[in-house]
């Protein structure tokens, strides 16, 4: 008796449509076992079942063809177990992504942010050691905790003492053009050696309307709506870069849920802390 199945009938066996069958059979991830040469018509052997369940299996974890194939490929079982493990690596990251998105998500639908937590501060010119560069802001994350991690390593080396919370300045562009300048700093007791990146600068003064975030920088646009939303019907904002003061980070802590970003949004002051407005002598 014949251990092949006409493609149809695999179809059947494994789950597969037929025109998906043609499609592996094309980029050589599932073979048919014959041909036939007049016909053209694919045949498949039964003992093909298991293969193609378990490609099924991966199809459903979202892993990729090419993926799929080397597995199948793969010349030992510690190589096949170690493709594996990757993918799975990366499906735990991107449900841990999914879940904090959904978290947020209801946060954003139960929680609406409060506005009543914006403050304001004048912020004096700050000598600080910096660096700055112009970034994609789909980096701008990894970019600043690698520039904050040498700042932090070129003070330590040269026995220069920090005055005070690390903090970034980011252009405009960088928001509406996904490209832009950013600057990071750390204010010291000195003037550094200029080493790699790293260089003085003195921050300008400026005048900020400040909200503080709590917790990792996923969800920090929500302090920042809410930071606008109160200077547009409250303040007279002014063009200016953006400010961050990292009150509690990874340099103080590695508890997430810890840090504290305070961001600050330029504007010009037209009332005190008590809401009344300034009056000029």
């Amino acid at each position: 008796m014949s251990s092949s199945l006409a493609i149809g009938d695999f179809a059947r066996a494994t789950h597969m449509s037929v025109k998906t069958l043609r499609h592996y059979h094309q980029i050589g991830l599932l073979e048919p076992s014959d041909i036939d040469s007049k016909t053209g018509y694919r045949y498949y052997d039964v003992d093909q079942i298991p293969i193609a369940q378990v490609i099924r299996r991966f199809r459903d974890l979202d892993m990729p063809l090419n993926e799929i194939h080397h597995v199948l490929t793969a010349p030992d079982i510690s190589t096949r177990n170690e493709l594996i493990a990757v993918h799975l690596a990366r499906l735990e990251g991107t449900l841990s992504q999914t879940q904090s998105a959904v978290t947020s998500l209801r946060e954003l639908l139960e929680k609406p942010a409060p506005t009543s937590l914006v403050g304001h501060r004048s912020v004096e010119a700050t000598p600080v050691v910096a660096i700055s560069e112009v970034v994609h802001l789909r980096e701008a994350l990894a970019w600043h905790q690698g520039a904050l991690g040498e700042l932090y390593a070129t003070l330590s080396d040269q026995r220069v003492l920090v005055e005070g919370a690390s903090g970034g300045i980011y252009s405009n562009e960088l928001f509406s053009d996904e490209k832009g300048q950013a600057t990071i700093f750390v204010p010291c007791s000195s003037t550094v050696k200029p080493v790699g990146r790293v260089r003085n600068l003195v921050v300008p003064a400026v005048e900020l309307a400040t909200i503080v975030h709590t917790g990792p920088h996923k969800g920090i646009d929500r302090a920042y709506g809410s930071l606008a939303t109160y200077v547009t019907q409250h303040e007279l904002a002014v063009d200016g870069p953006i400010r961050e003061y990292y009150l509690v980070g990874q340099h103080e802590t590695t508890e997430e849920a810890e840090w504290r970003t305070e961001i600050g949004w330029p504007i010009f002051r037209t009332r005190n802390n008590s809401g009344e407005k300034l009056r000029h002598a």
